[in-house]
């Protein structure tokens, strides 16, 4: 697998071999699907709650008498199938969190980055070069190279200049590579790396 080398102004230089490991296995639909979904539960809050007939507030007087009226026998109007009662068996706090093994995690990363490289959708770059924060640089830098208006997930190798220049593109997410994961990957339509964020791939994934 080869991708396209760009400088730091968004020039095409040359290419750069992509390590085979990593970027040339055949994608596992069912392991992608396994990491997004642990993903998207562990983003979950889970602070979703209804009151049950005891939490609603107000009066607990009993609404009629209990015998010779003819009607069903209640006690207050807070009983759920009352309009403004409580809630029978609805939703409670809860952690939706969960863990897939490790090797599976790294597995999913690797499935998604081959399946991108394998369409031509993978950009490295030769170093980022922002002396300073600036949005503007950033847009620059992908317009150059072509993928502007797209969906792009930007790795980087731990620089805050990067970080603070692509925050606020609403399309453009920027991740370390030692945070990189099989979501962000599959959320991109392009996914652009300097050759250093490349080398730290491989020393995670190898």
């Amino acid at each position: 697998m080869k991708a396209p080398l760009f400088s730091a102004k968004g020039e095409r230089i040359g290419e750069v071999e992509l390590p085979d490991g990593i970027f040339g296995l055949v994608p596992k639909r069912h392991v992608l699907w396994e990491a997004v979904k642990m993903y998207l539960a562990n983003r979950r809050v889970g602070t979703h709650k209804a009151k049950t007939r005891g939490e609603v507030r107000g009066s607990r007087r009993k609404i009629w008498p209990q015998k010779h009226t003819g009607r069903a026998r209640h006690g207050d109007r807070y009983a759920p199938i009352f309009v403004g009662g409580g809630k029978a068996h609805g939703p409670r706090p809860r952690d939706y969190s969960y863990e897939i093994p490790r090797k599976v995690r790294r597995l999913a990363l690797k499935h998604a980055l081959s399946d991108r490289a394998r369409e031509e959708r993978v950009f490295v770059v030769e170093a980022y070069e922002f002396p300073r924060p600036r949005t503007k640089d950033m847009v620059q830098l992908l317009s150059a190279m072509g993928v502007d208006g797209e969906r792009v997930v930007v790795v980087h190798e731990g620089l805050e200049n990067v970080v603070l220049s692509g925050r606020n593109l609403p399309r453009v997410e920027v991740r370390r590579a030692q945070d990189l994961n099989a979501y962000d990957v599959l959320w991109s339509e392009r996914v652009v790396m300097s050759q250093k964020a490349l080398e730290l791939l491989k020393e995670r994934l190898s």
